[in-house]
């Protein structure tokens, strides 16, 4: 536990839940991709099949890591945080907010009237993808206020909006 501790750079237990979250969130989405594995080998409801998702869910989950510590050494230079902590919080940020957006800009296309069934795919996925943008921005900085890190996002936000040609948007 020390090891662990020393290596993130954490002083309190309660910053421990970051390193747990990673991870949880990390076998998660492993085990989302790995669950349909048995119907690639037509061993579905049977033991063979769970020990296909084990398998699966296990070896992917050991390359989610070894890649995100990868992009935390990558990036640990370019994003000023004050702890490692930090950017395994920065992560699960970034997870949550492209999968909410995603999520949310559904129902509002449809709540706008131009539901799948109603118009033209093209339409549909163009309407949907422009709506992801500031969906994802506002979300961004709201989840990362929850964790913590509202100034890294409030920074990365202004940023990108000026990358964007709309830095007039800021105050």
């Amino acid at each position: 536990m020390e090891k662990l501790k020393k290596r993130w750079e954490i002083q309190k237990n309660w910053q421990l839940l970051f390193p747990v979250l990673g991870v949880l969130f990390t076998v998660f989405a492993a085990f989302l991709i790995s669950k349909d594995s048995p119907k690639w080998f037509g061993v579905e409801n049977t033991t063979i099949g769970w020990f296909t998702i084990i398998v699966f869910c296990t070896v992917l989950s050991l390359c989610l890591v070894r890649f995100f510590l990868w992009c935390f050494k990558k990036l640990e230079h370019k994003w000023k945080v004050t702890y490692k902590w930090e950017m395994i919080a920065i992560f699960i940020v970034f997870a949550i907010t492209g999968s909410l957006s995603g999520k949310l800009a559904g129902p509002l296309v449809e709540l706008l009237g131009l539901g799948r069934e109603m118009t033209h795919p093209a339409l549909y996925w163009t309407a949907r993808i422009v709506l992801i943008l500031p969906i994802y921005k506002i979300i961004l900085v709201i989840v990362g206020w929850l964790f913590g890190q509202f100034r890294f996002f409030w920074e990365f936000e202004k940023k990108m909006l000026r990358r964007m040609g709309l830095g007039f948007l800021l105050p």
